[in-house]
């Protein structure tokens, strides 16, 4: 038996080897060129960064491939680990759907740093160039599940269907979350019997600071890069939590989740502007405090572990 990491590790490096060995297997069929996206990428990171990549002329280009291809195999492994995570986690998809999920989501991540660079737009793509992304990719994402789903890791129990009381209250967690971020995962700490007073303290620390400045007025808007995604993050660890409690697999309250913290997010900030023509910002970000922390405690306090009696001779 293995780790989540290392098994993750060795997942990211299968499904990186048959990326590759697909892309290049289409370029000897097509004769087509190499890809030059890697080596511009490197540049307009250097760029971001005020660097250049050093060397002459010919050395500085032999370094652009080295680190673009360097950039892929990262990418590749660090896909690998996530996936892999989220597996242990207890988000056990189907094995179709989780070579789609792993593909897209390694081609998410790599499409997503070259269009955010300027380096490419998808929308300018013909399909062809589509088709050359997205097949080596989801030969990628077959690769990664299958190593996943061969090597098991200690943590990994059978676990039965989710119940349809803890969709729900994910998705009451994940409304939660879209207004107050920390209660995605501060909520279940804090209503677990299982955990330290020191994790329930940290917890405690993170929600009231979140409640603190959320009244400032220089505090970003929710829906604001990197708030959004810390909210979808913090309410899908958050229905993974619950649904390990219930030893239930956490597909479908990990998806209620981040439906909630959509709703969440998007209805909190409609609630803010339709208030802040009758009452005070502050009054209504009380108001909003106390129903995030409502829904929070509806949705973590139902179903908790509790220690079972041990029975001692007398």
């Amino acid at each position: 038996m293995t780790g989540s990491f290392t098994r993750g590790l060795a997942a990211g490096a299968a499904g990186t080897t048959v990326l590759n060995a697909v892309t290049y297997l289409d370029m000897a069929v097509r004769g087509r060129d190499a890809s030059s996206t890697p080596e511009q990428t490197i540049d307009a990171l250097a760029d971001v960064a005020g660097q250049k990549v050093p060397g002459k002329k010919g050395e500085r280009d032999n370094r652009r491939t080295a680190l673009g291809a360097l950039s892929g195999i990262a990418n590749g492994v660090a896909v690998g680990v996530l996936a892999s995570v989220v597996r242990t986690a207890g988000v056990r998809l189907p094995t179709s759907v989780g070579a789609l999920a792993t593909g897209a989501a390694a081609m998410a991540l790599t499409d997503g740093t070259t269009t955010a660079l300027g380096v490419s737009d998808p929308r300018d793509w013909s399909s062809k160039d589509w088709i050359s992304d997205a097949v080596p990719h989801l030969a990628y994402g077959a690769a990664v599940q299958a190593v996943i789903e061969a090597i098991p890791t200690p943590a990994e129990k059978p676990r039965r269907k989710a119940s349809g009381g803890l969709t729900v209250r994910s998705l009451l967690l994940g409304a939660a979350t879209g207004a107050r971020s920390s209660l995605g995962l501060a909520a279940p700490t804090l209503t677990s019997p299982d955990r330290g007073a020191v994790s329930k303290l940290g917890a405690l620390g993170a929600v009231g600071a979140e409640l603190y400045g959320d009244k400032l007025e220089n505090t970003p808007a929710r829906t604001d890069t990197p708030g959004l995604p810390l909210r979808f993050a913090s309410a899908a660890g958050g229905a993974a939590a619950l649904s390990t409690r219930e030893n239930a697999n956490a597909v479908v309250p990990v998806l209620a989740g981040l439906l909630g913290a959509g709703a969440g997010s998007w209805g909190g900030i409609g609630w803010r502007r339709w208030a802040a023509k009758r009452v005070p910002d502050w009054q209504a970000a009380l108001i909003e405090d106390g129903v995030a922390v409502a829904l929070a405690l509806a949705a973590t306090l139902p179903g908790r572990k509790r220690p079972r009696p041990v029975l001692t001779p007398v």
